[in-house]
Formats: C-alpha cells, structure tokens, sequence
C-alpha cells in the first residue's frame, strides 16, 4: 500500500483527489496538508509540515506556489518523492525543480496532469513537423472565470512542444492589438479566454491555404487530472531520483 501525503487537501483538486482515492487500488491517503481545516476528511490534517508526524511515501502536490519552497525542501529532508501538480509556478521554481530537486529524489511534473492532453502534445508534434512552413499555428486555451494566471501552463507546454519540433523556432504571440503588421510565419499566437465554469479546453490550430486542420481536448471535470495525479504517484513511488513526466507513465502503460 502507497500512503500519500496530500499537500492542498482541502482545495478543490484536493477533495477531489480525496474521493477519487477511496476507489483506487494499491494507494490511500495517509495524511493532509492544508491551512484550511475546517474540512472532515478521513485522514489528519495538518497546517504546517513540521506538524506531520504520519509516515507516508509519497507527495502529491496540488497547493499554490506560495507553498513550493516549503515542500520541495520537506520533501527532499524526508527523501520522499514528489508529485507536482502546481500550476502557476514561476520559471524560477520550474528549474530549480527540474534541476535541482529531481537531483535528489524523484519528481513528477507535467503542466497537465490529464493522459488526454498529453496525448494531444504528442499528436500536435507530429502535426507540427508535417506541416512545418506550410501552416500558421495558433493555440486556444479556455478556462473558468476562477483561473488566475493566463495563459495556461499547458498551453504553454503545448507551444513549447511544438517548438522544439520546428527546424526554425517561433517566438510566442499573445496579444495583437498592439502590432499593426501581418502575422509573421515565424511566431505561435497563443489566447486565453475565461468564463463561467469551463473546466478546460485546449485547441491547436494550424491553418493553411484553403485547409485547417484542428486538434483539441475538452476536459468534463476536474476528476481527469486527479486520476492522472493518483496514477503519476503510483509510478514515482518506486522510482530512483530524477525528472519524470507524463510522458514516461505514458510509455510505462504501454
């Protein structure tokens, strides 16, 4: 049995996550982190990490980035694996994940944890080489009214992807009203929209002459990404340090 300690329990995904777990073979939450506490949960909750006193093997991480420093050191002390499923994280945070943290034990981390979009980044890289100079590429990305940070960092993983494709790079377009000139052949436009309660939907367009050509993922509920964070710490438990993503457990599956 994995028992995992589960960081923003009390949130949203962390309810969630909480549910979805119940159901889920091999795998229970041992214990919770959370400044909220004024949720029953069918497991402690505690407001601060030095107050955990439960052993536990793994950390799913759906908190906010305020929390990020807290964590990854707790984490690294225990030499506990991390999953993280932040989003919102500064460039600063991600490469001291990536290349400091995942040093020392094993971290999980993918923009989105949903199987689908990862497969649709798979897709869209393959689109992207095929159709490299021939098509313009823009992303679409649609959120609740809730979503502070903007654009999504999926999107941006999905234009980072896309990038590391091309033989010649693009440079990311996120607003146009402020240039007046044609688009450039060489440059992804990327959108956020927010409304009501969108729980998240992402589109690549590339578009041709006399053709278009749209791949996309809609996601119904949130519980897409709590199955996807529930299976990544079921994969990182066992692992040895380093950096893993979704597209390991994707290759792992197979």
């Amino acid at each position: 049995m994995i028992n995992v300690l589960l960081s923003g329990c009390n949130g949203k995904m962390g309810q969630v996550i909480t549910r979805l777990a119940e159901n889920f073979n091999g795998l229970k939450i041992a214990a919770g982190i959370d400044l909220n506490n004024n949720i029953n949960n069918p497991y402690p909750v505690f407001s601060t990490l030095k107050e955990c006193n439960v052993k536990v093997d793994v950390i799913i991480d759906f908190s906010h980035p305020k929390a990020f420093s807290g964590l990854v050191e707790f984490a690294q002390a225990k030499k506990l694996p991390i999953v993280v499923a932040t989003t919102g994280l500064s460039a600063e945070q991600t490469n001291t994940l990536k290349k400091e943290v995942s040093k020392n034990i094993p971290v999980f981390f993918s923009a989105n944890m949903s199987l689908g979009v990862n497969l649709l980044i798979d897709l869209v890289k393959k689109a992207a080489k095929v159709l490299e100079g021939q098509f313009d590429i823009e992303i679409v990305e649609k959120h609740h009214n809730q979503k502070i940070d903007a654009p999504s960092g999926t999107a941006l993983a999905i234009a980072d992807a896309i990038n590391e494709t091309l033989e010649e790079k693009c440079e990311y377009m996120y607003d146009r009203h402020s240039r007046r000139k044609k688009r450039s052949k060489q440059e992804i436009g990327i959108h956020a929209v927010r409304g009501g309660t969108i729980v998240g939907d992402h589109s690549v367009i590339f578009a041709g002459n006399d053709e278009i050509i749209e791949i996309n993922h809609t996601a119904m509920s949130k519980e897409i990404f709590g199955v996807g964070a529930l299976k990544a710490s079921m994969f990182l438990a066992a692992k040895k340090p380093g950096l893993y993503s979704m597209t390991d457990l994707i290759a792992e599956i197979n």
